[in-house]
């Protein structure tokens, strides 16, 4: 069943039946609904649609209703009915800051109300609030295009640029176009993704959508229509009301209260700041403009307006009662609806609660949009406990979709729950636009990742230089691109495109000094290097050999799941992320195997650690086990404390902690009590692993944070750990590049994805000043919430104290910075936790991985100070409640910015979500991480060498270790992964099995070899694409990687083909054992292995080389130069021919 089944049934329920006869009374201007609970508005209205088909407007009393009404609207009308009518401002109209995103939502309700289509338009006082361009005006500006039409490319650009589109290389946000030889991209003011329109001569021939954030087609389009920004228009608007006819339906709570709002908001025009921010860099003529446009007549809708609009519709107001007084209404309509119980969580309630209502003659329905909640819900329902006085079952009807707010129908007996009341889960609404959003963080995604001229490079062979750029070169009787980079004493090497893999972008964890570039010829850099191996060889070796160790020891194989961890897991107030569900299947399976487990969980703060640790405990008590929850401070001890008791407080479970906090007749208590078996889950600092601490049976070490114990508990912890099973938690993210690399070393599970259902965190950017300050802090305070307020100079901290408390006399402050003792900020901080003050003033967040869920909002001054990433973490602090949260950005105006500070600014304040796009954003996070889990003398050779450096040459040296030292354990792990690999699915390909002898193998040409200026604008551009080419491993890679091409930038020419082509023959030369391939003159040379001893000399591999220059005498030249054996395959004209012949020699 689905959400339109629901409004189909509706369409036949007499109440629906009675209020469509009313709205067709002409004699009934004022209807009021009473008896409406939950999400029961949205489907009545969807089913009052249906049946008359006609135009209604709907207007809540705040944005954020209105979200939720059209969320619910969508999943119960078809595709295109419900449209939202957001405010174009971000903020309160006042500040002045416009929501692109925002104005593609309104663009888009006011073209669809040009056509004579019925729709449900959605929208709240501040959106109707704002005048509008009237329908001849949209109808004169816009243009549509549809496939077959004739029309020169020419004509749309110079339409485009009439209208104001900003023309640019790559498309990313509304209002910009781009050409690309036949290729046109488009973003449109009516359209949450950009156009792609393609021509064949003066006609087009194809019309499809595409992503921002990958610039891929999605999905194609007969005709379009492309609508220029009408916001900025000054003349012919009017209100939104203006497009209805005498007679629509107007539906609201309080009709008053809409019209009282718009007059209020017209009344407060914009504030003298907003004006400020905007004029500030704009020249006379924009000046004049902007005042224009700034003034609140021709922005904003009079009370006096509104109201004769009003006048002329007919009007539906509604509520859970009818009004006492039936005054000023001509009809009433009833229902029977109530709203969906609260349980709280309690299954025992829930169970009994449905039995009642089947008992009664109700039919129950989940809707959930998770069919494995559904599946949990039911096994939950039919569990043995909650069902010992009845064994009949309990029938659930599913529904694929889900509303904001369940409700029982009393008078036709059902009733519709929905799964995240159930289970006490945030339910967040998704808008059209937030795609659109996604623009401004995929520009600056890409920025983190191009290489422009004057960055820092490192090559692996010649070390640290600067980037001078993509350069074309004569190489014989034709052309070749490649990368220029400039060393000390202004040397200068070019490398080609296809040894890319060579170079990486240097980063390294302090933002400080430029590194010295490298001397080319003096063998400091290779010895640098191997310095670097042999440290980390040793650092390895002993992480090996433990686990090697741990391998083979016996420990306790736990129970597989009973439904009390089911019912645990259920009631996870988030949805579990594919990372979370993998870490905890995979902790699961490490339990309930017989080897000790070991396992290393690394996720950013907030993506759920603590979830998978709560899930692991609670299996362990299951199994009458103890478990020991070991954390670096006694802040944490507390905080952890809180989220396991919150999290099992229906449960058969006794969580307690030890920190010196605690008093010595309570550490007493509790130590007798664990001796007893009376506390299954036992939480605190190093002391519970101290010699006075006696466990009844122990089971489970959970240990938070690791790299802060130090070395004699860290010993301890080893000795602990020979045979219980362990489970690490690290916030520190893990590079994945590491996390392969030390594969050999430690079970990982890595959580890269943040949680889906989140409060979006409403970011806010500002310039620093009383009012702005004030406000935050007053409203954050009257909901009884706390506030982070975060200052990067220490100087600074107490001026802004004084400031707060000029404005809020009552407000209880705190500062901490880092040059207090850790006693004094340890005392801060558990006072914050536990209420003692409302704001928190500090240089960063004083503790990384505290957790206060009373504080949602955080204000960062200065943030222009700070990376991308820090920002995000900072931010990340707060909206871990099931409230709201606000982070405001406290900078210079924008426009005194430098552009990259503004975009990154920007692109927070769009990007509310802990979105995946950040984990490029986290890649000095992963420096850290890298620093932690290989110990601190090891940041000192990352500065050295730059960070991905440094990673290539970790992942040699385990190599080489584990060849050379370990090759048992590396055996034993391969036959294991092949066994799991082959029971999974069937191994494909023979590359799995065939050993590789050669770190990779070199190309050099004479051919043409690139893609044009012409195919692909910008060099920055190319330069992403080549490296993105120089990391594919498998044809299916290379076969999507080639369809993208041409999607983006229509048919590859030539040289891009011929460049393509050789990705697989540096893959085939490598299964081949060359060091390096040369195609020039015609002639193709393999350079082999140059160490004669090696077992590659007795491979199948070698074989069949030799068994091909045998067969072809006439062909094939041996050559030995400096004792490195040769090749030579003559008449070889292209990188075709070549891969042809060495896919013929690879032995099958």
């Amino acid at each position: 069943m689905k959400g339109k089944d629901i409004t189909t049934r509706y369409t036949k329920d007499k109440s629906i039946i009675s209020l469509d006869n009313m709205t067709r009374d002409e004699r009934i201007q004022s209807i009021f609904a009473y008896g409406l609970a939950g999400s029961s508005l949205a489907v009545v209205i969807a089913a009052l649609f249906e049946r008359h088909r006609k135009n209604i407007l709907l207007i809540q009393n705040d944005q954020e209703e209105a979200g939720y009404l059209y969320n619910d609207l969508c999943q119960l009308t078809e595709e295109g009915t419900a449209l939202f009518f957001p405010s174009s401002f971000r903020r309160a109209a006042k500040y002045g800051q416009r929501d692109t995103a925002n104005e593609i939502l309104r663009t888009e309700t006011t073209t669809a109300l040009s056509t004579n289509m019925p729709h449900l338009i959605v929208t709240s006082p501040e959106g109707l609030s704002e005048l509008v361009v009237s329908q001849s005006k949209i109808l004169s500006c816009q243009m549509s295009l549809s496939c077959g039409q004739e029309i020169s490319m020419t004509d749309i650009e110079r339409n485009l640029l009439d209208n104001n589109f900003q023309r640019v290389d790559y498309v990313y946000e509304p209002g910009q176009f781009a050409v690309r030889g036949s290729i046109l991209d488009i973003f449109s003011f009516s359209a949450e993704q950009p156009y792609r329109v393609d021509f064949f001569g003066d006609e087009i021939d194809s019309i499809r959508t595409f992503e921002v954030e990958s610039q891929l087609s999605t999905e194609r389009r007969q005709n379009i229509v492309i609508v220029p920004r009408m916001s900025d228009s000054v003349e012919d608007k009017r209100p939104l009301t203006s497009f209805f006819t005498d007679g629509t339906l107007v539906v609201a709570k309080d009709m008053t209260f809409v019209t009282d709002s718009i007059g209020k908001i017209y009344e407060e025009g914009f504030s003298r700041q907003a004006l400020t921010d905007i004029m500030a860099g704009a020249t006379e003529v924009e000046r004049k403009h902007i005042e224009q446009c700034m003034r609140r007549e021709s922005q904003f809708v009079r009370k006096s307006v509104i109201l004769s609009e009003m006048s002329r519709m007919r009007h539906m107001e509604y509520g859970q009662q009818r009004p006492s007084v039936d005054e000023g209404y001509d009809a009433f309509a009833a229902f029977s609806f109530s709203s969906q119980p609260l349980y709280h969580k309690n299954f025992k309630i829930l169970v009994d609660s449905f039995r009642q209502y089947i008992d009664c003659g109700y039919t129950v329905h989940i809707l959930s949009d998770s069919s494995k909640q559904i599946e949990r819900l039911q096994d939950i329902v039919s569990a043995e406990e909650y069902n010992a006085d009845d064994t009949s079952g309990i029938s659930l009807t599913p529904v694929s979709s889900t509303l904001h707010e369940g409700f029982v129908d009393n008078g036709e007996k059902v009733c519709f729950f929905t799964d995240h009341q159930i289970f006490d889960r945030y339910h967040k609404y998704t808008l059209k636009s937030d795609k659109a959003r996604q623009g401004k963080m995929a520009l600056t995604m890409k920025e983190l990742q191009e290489m422009e001229p004057g960055d820092y490079i490192v090559h692996m062979d010649y070390g640290i230089g600067k980037f001078a750029g993509l350069v074309r070169i004569p190489v014989g009787n034709s052309y070749q691109e490649v990368i220029r980079i400039v060393y000390q004493n202004n040397d200068k090497v070019d490398v080609s495109i296809h040894s890319l893999y060579k170079i990486s972008k240097y980063r390294s964890s302090t933002t400080g000094e430029p590194p010295r570039l490298s001397h080319l010829g003096t063998g400091a850099w290779e010895r640098l290097k191997e310095r670097t191996k042999k440290k980390i060889k040793d650092i390895a070796r002993d992480l090996i050999r433990l686990y090697a160790k741990r391998r083979h020891e016996k420990g306790y194989s736990f129970s597989p799941d009973s439904y009390l961890q089911n019912e645990l897991e259920a009631s996870f107030i988030y949805e579990d992320t594919p990372d979370q569900l993998r870490a905890t299947q995979e902790v699961k399976r490490d339990m309930e195997s017989s080897r000790p487990m070991d396992r290393l969980v690394c996720g950013d703060v907030g993506f759920g650690k603590t979830e998978v640790a709560i899930r692991a405990a609670f299996k362990a008590v299951c199994d009458s086990k103890q478990v020991a929850v070991l954390v670096p401070t006694t802040v944490l001890a507390f905080q952890h404390y809180k989220s396991f008791t919150r999290r099992m407080e229906h449960l058969p479970v006794r969580v307690d902690y030890l920190s010196r906090a605690r008093t010595a007749k309570q550490t007493a208590a509790v130590l007798a009590d664990l001796n007893d078996g009376k506390i299954d889950i036992l939480i605190g600092t190093h002391k519970i692993i101290g010699k006075n601490v006696r466990w009844h049976d122990i089971g489970l070490l959970i240990i938070d944070e690791e790299q802060k114990f130090g070395v004699s508990t860290k010993e301890k912890i080893k000795q602990l750990k020979t045979n219980i099973d362990t489970l690490t938690m690290s916030a520190t993210p893990i590079p994945r590049t590491l996390q392969f690399s030390l594969m050999g070393a430690r079970d990982m599970s890595i959580m890269r994805t943040p949680p889906p259902n989140r409060h979006p965190i409403q970011t806010e950017l500002g310039t620093y000043g009383t009012d702005i300050i004030r406000e935050a802090i007053e409203f954050e305070m009257s909901r009884d919430g706390q506030v982070f307020f975060v200052s990067p100079r220490i100087s600074n901290l107490h001026e802004i104290r004084d400031l707060i408390l000029r404005s809020i006399p009552d407000c209880r402050i705190a500062v901490g910075h880092g040059q207090m003792s850790p006693a004094e900020l340890e005392k801060i901080v558990v006072g914050f936790m536990n209420y003692d003050y409302d704001v928190l003033l500090s240089t960063t967040i004083v503790e990384n991985g505290i957790d206060i869920p009373n504080a949602n909002t955080i204000i960062i001054n200065d943030a222009h100070r700070f990376g991308l990433s820090d920002l995000h973490q900072m931010r990340g602090r707060v909206g871990r409640g099931s409230r709201k949260a606000f982070c405001y950005l406290l900078s210079p105006p924008l426009q005194l910015l430098p552009a990259d500070t503004r975009r990154r600014l920007e692109a927070l304040e769009t990007f509310s979500d802990l979105g995946s796009g950040f984990s490029i954003a986290m890649q000095d996070l992963d420096l850290r991480g890298a620093g932690n889990l290989l110990g601190a003398e090891q940041s000192g050779f990352m500065e050295d060498l730059g960070y991905e450096t440094y990673q290539k040459i970790l992942r040699q040296a385990v190599t080489e270790l584990r060849n050379e030292e370990f090759q048992a354990l590396q055996q034993e792990q391969i036959d294991e992964e092949e066994a799991l690999a082959a029971s999974q699915s069937s191994l494909h390909g023979d590359a799995a099995s065939a050993v590789i002898f050669v770190d990779d193998c070199a190309v050099e040409s004479d051919l043409e070899m690139y893609f044009p200026d012409l195919y692909v604008p910008g060099a920055a551009e190319r330069m992403l694409l080549y490296r993105e080419l120089d990391r594919i491993e498998t044809d299916e890679d290379l076969a999507s990687y080639r369809q993208r091409l041409v999607d983006r930038f229509g048919p590859v020419p030539n040289e891009g083909e011929e460049l393509m082509s050789v990705v697989m023959l540096r893959r085939y030369g490598r299964r081949l054992g060359c060091e390096k391939i040369v195609l020039k003159q015609g002639r193709m040379q393999l350079h082999l292995l140059a160490d004669q001893n090696s077992p590659y000399y007795r491979t199948k591999a070698f074989a069949s080389l030799i068994s091909y220059a045998t067969e072809n005498p006439h062909r094939c030249q041996f050559k030995s130069v400096n004792d490195s054996p040769r090749i030579v395959i003559l008449s070889v004209g292209t990188v075709g021919e070549a891969l042809a012949i060495l896919k013929g020699i690879l032995p099958h």
